[in-house]
């Protein structure tokens, strides 16, 4: 194999099984995954995008790909990503993010669904693909993705994904779909810790919740170890104050039967929102595992919030996701997977200080510069 040793695609993804039958294996699949990660990462978003980087690219190609029959087709590139094996190809990608990954103590991993909105296809009745992602807030990576089954929901993909994680030390955060009995007791066997949105389908708990801070609200958290912190922003016409209380040592109390993993503490934030002359107040309750203060409560609150305003954003506006029409078999998932490894080297390569956007416009225009980004794989 020609791969220079600076790029290590192939070592993670080279083991990958080929599903085309032996006749039919024009072009080398490691050639054709590279070609696609090196073609999404440049701004290709679809089929005919990568055929066409790679024929424009093809010298510079040929220096570390085998290539034995030229550039493979749009065509080519539609089949086969049809065919792969997505769980497979994750599998690749964990293994992937395991070899460059260094956790930090104490780093919040938001978990968050993400539909991919291009993906559905009313012609053949196929619905939208749904994506869980797993987001290291601190070092700013996607350490995974799974796929939510067609005929279920988050709830049952969260745990396989938290299942091929490694968490220790981790803070997880979750938004309510995520308050689950199972699911916390997975984060816990990991020895990390969560922040979990506290739904009110969850009955008795969720009203003994609200019951405690309104009580305490009114005697000051009279008996109750406690600790508040506020922010208070303006920006973009609207000026927002939050206000977040954490009870320390409460989960005895609300769970004397212990059927919440090392559930120890409960969280609130109160959001007053003014905007065009509009106040607008909304109170969201939280169960935790931590033992510490409101501060490190809503640190990790405010960097749950950034799997919206840092992934999903890079995803739909500088890899245009939702735009994305590529919809038959596995290629919506495996496109998707690209895309994770794409927004991984591009947030990883910190000497150009421009956001992703432009950073895929220099690999696009800069090899060396590619180089450098691939060499972070």
């Amino acid at each position: 194999m020609k791969l220079k040793p600076k790029i290590t695609i192939a070592d993670h993804f080279a083991m990958m099984s080929d599903p085309r039958i032996d006749r039919t294996k024009r072009h080398k699949l490691i050639d054709i995954l590279t070609i696609s990660i090196c073609a999404v990462i440049c701004g290709a978003d679809s089929w005919v995008a990568i055929e066409t980087y790679g024929c424009a690219k093809y010298e510079w190609l040929k220096t570390f790909l085998e290539l034995p029959n030229g550039i493979p087709s749009h065509d080519t590139f539609a089949r086969v990503f049809a065919l792969v094996n997505p769980q497979q190809f994750q599998e690749c990608f964990l293994s992937w993010m395991k070899s460059i990954q260094k956790i930090t103590i104490g780093e919040v991993v938001a978990i968050d669904g993400k539909t991919l909105r291009g993906s559905y296809n009313k012609s053949s009745d196929q619905s939208a693909i749904q994506m869980v992602s797993a987001w290291a807030t601190t070092n700013k990576l996607v350490l995974g993705q799974v796929k939510v089954d067609s005929q279920s929901n988050e709830i049952t993909a969260i745990p396989e994904l938290l299942k091929v994680l490694e968490l220790a030390g981790c803070i997880v955060t979750i938004d309510a779909i995520g308050c689950q009995k199972e699911i916390v007791k997975l984060i816990t066997q990991q020895s990390a810790d969560y922040v979990i949105t506290l739904k009110k389908n969850q009955g008795n708990l969720y009203e003994s919740v609200e019951e405690l801070f309104k009580t305490g609200i009114s005697t000051g958290f009279e008996g109750i170890k406690h600790s508040t912190y506020n922010t208070e922003e303006t920006g973009h016409s609207r000026h927002e104050i939050r206000n977040y209380v954490m009870l320390s040592g409460i989960g005895t109390r609300l769970d004397p039967d212990s059927v919440w993993s090392k559930f120890s503490s409960v969280g609130m934030v109160e959001s007053i929102r003014l905007l065009d002359g509009k106040t607008t107040v909304e109170t969201r309750y939280f169960i935790s595992s931590l033992v510490s203060n409101a501060k490190e409560f809503a640190n990790s609150i405010r960097s749950h919030w950034g799997i919206e305003n840092s992934l999903h954003w890079i995803l739909d506006v500088a890899l245009r996701e939702d735009e994305c029409r590529i919809r038959k078999d596995n290629a919506p998932h495996n496109f998707a997977i690209i895309r994770q490894i794409a927004v991984n080297l591009l947030g990883k390569e910190k000497r150009v200080k421009r956001g992703i956007k432009n950073k895929q416009f220099l690999a696009a225009m800069d090899n060396n510069y590619l180089l450098r980004v691939l060499a972070l794989a």
